[in-house]
């Protein structure tokens, strides 16, 4: 192509010469001929080698930017706009340090730390490990993820998970990636993620006056925090980069319960709840649980024959479920409850009693068409409420709230399927990636 481009130069040379030759025209006419022959010649040249350069100055990513948009983080964030499903696996990589069996694998030897609903930490780690998006070349990572499973430890006393060890756990992993590879100095920890997937986060406690007293521990201060804690309003167990993930449901459990009792079955319970509810607010630890919230629907509402309230456990309440219409979710010491995904994986109409929650996966769930919201002291007026959304936009709400890619949304599954709960933690790390440390790169256009 070059020696095209050559001749052509020639070709134009030759016939300049030929013309001036029979022409006979002044020097000043033959000068200007020469300087057009130049700059034609030139033009050429400089296209050539400016198209056919393989070494450009900017090198080459997975991302498709502009040079008037710089940001990697703000382009990428707009694809994922544009896409109802996008491809994460191609938007970012993510580094899963492969940590001593003790931060993780060996609290599995429980069966219930797969199982039970702070599994999160757990099910994360697994479907990273069977998804395309994550590297084995640290270099190349846009984030990297700690595995440290900080709620199996079972107390031997009531059975409930006991954190005290949270945070000493995390900061010996810290200092072991900090000791053998170079990724966390380099940011300060700013690219790497976390999983608190318990009451409070990452404030690593079971109370909440507790956990507000000491905070998030500074040496996670500048990382990203996958954590079910999240309200609207100032708190210091969010004063952290985080994600709002749902608690641990099993995918398995869901699919059998709709297996034997399909959603659109008859639902024979108005409104449901099975659950902690104390008759006395004031718990044995002196502290008031669920603000109260909990007692009042009981003592509201636990002689109404619309509600179908019951106190004790019974494993087989997501059979209670899928008959029920309207399911209640109110805060326990916590905002959140596993309730919550129950909910709206087996169909039920939650309703969130719990001020200032936020909410997981708000871009890929629609709650405010899914659910409905009660305040938590306009609990006296809970069954006037329900009984006006069933006579008027309920078939509205339970069309939308059963579609099947709702329900994905907050289920994690051991294998990362498209739209899961694993995956929308992925769009939402794709929207920090003004965090990444690893240096862009771009095509051109």
């Amino acid at each position: 192509m070059l020696e095209s481009k050559r001749n052509r130069g020639f070709y134009v040379r030759m016939k300049l010469f030929n013309n001036n030759t029979r022409n006979n025209k002044s020097f000043c006419y033959r000068y200007f001929k020469w300087v057009l022959w130049f700059s034609i010649s030139f033009y050429f040249v400089s296209s050539f080698l400016i198209t056919h350069d393989h070494k450009p100055a900017i090198s080459f990513s997975r991302t498709t930017i502009s040079r008037a948009k710089p940001s990697r983080a703000l382009i990428e964030e707009q694809s994922l706009n544009n896409l109802k499903n996008p491809d994460v696996s191609g938007l970012l990589k993510v580094y899963v340090y492969n940590l001593p069996s003790k931060y993780n694998v060996d609290w599995l030897s429980n069966e219930r730390c797969s199982s039970h609903l702070f599994a999160s930490e757990v099910a994360i780690h697994r479907a990273l490990m069977n998804s395309e998006t994550t590297t084995f070349d640290p270099w190349e990572a846009d984030f990297f993820f700690v595995p440290v499973y900080v709620s199996c430890n079972f107390s031997k006393v009531n059975g409930f998970p006991a954190i005290g060890h949270a945070r000493s756990l995390m900061a010996a992993a810290v200092d072991h990636i900090s000791s053998q590879l170079p990724f966390w100095n380099r940011s300060g920890g700013s690219d790497h993620v976390f999983v608190a997937s318990h009451d409070f986060g990452s404030c690593f406690h079971t109370m909440e006056d507790a956990a507000m007293k000491d905070g998030v521990p500074q040496f996670l201060k500048n990382s990203i925090i996958l954590q079910t804690f999240g309200v609207k309003h100032k708190h210091p167990c969010q004063e952290v980069e985080n994600v709002v993930i749902p608690p641990y449901i099993s995918p398995e459990s869901v699919r059998n319960t709709m297996e034997k009792s399909p959603l659109t079955g008859h639902r024979d319970i108005f409104a449901f709840f099975r659950g902690k509810m104390e008759v006395h607010p004031k718990n044995i630890s002196g502290r008031f649980y669920s603000k109260r919230v909990r007692t009042k629907i009981w003592r509201r509402y636990g002689n109404d024959r619309r509600f179908y309230l019951r106190r004790h456990r019974f494993t087989g309440y997501q059979s209670e479920i899928v008959r029920s219409t309207f399911c209640l979710c109110p805060l326990g010491w916590a905002p959140w409850s596993p309730r919550l995904v129950e909910s709206v994986a087996l169909g039920c109409v939650p309703v969130i009693i719990a001020d200032g929650i936020r909410l997981p996966f708000s871009s890929a769930v629609p709650w405010a068409d899914i659910s409905l919201t009660v305040a938590e002291n306009d609990v006296d007026h809970l069954g006037k409420i329900l009984e006006h959304v069933a006579a008027t936009n309920l078939t509205s709400i339970q069309r939308k709230l059963w579609d099947p890619e709702v329900r994905k949304a907050l289920l994690f599954h051991n294998s990362m399927l498209e739209g899961d709960a694993t995956w929308q933690i992925l769009v939402a790390l794709s929207g920090k990636l003004d965090r990444s440390h690893k240096k862009p790169r771009v095509f051109l256009q």
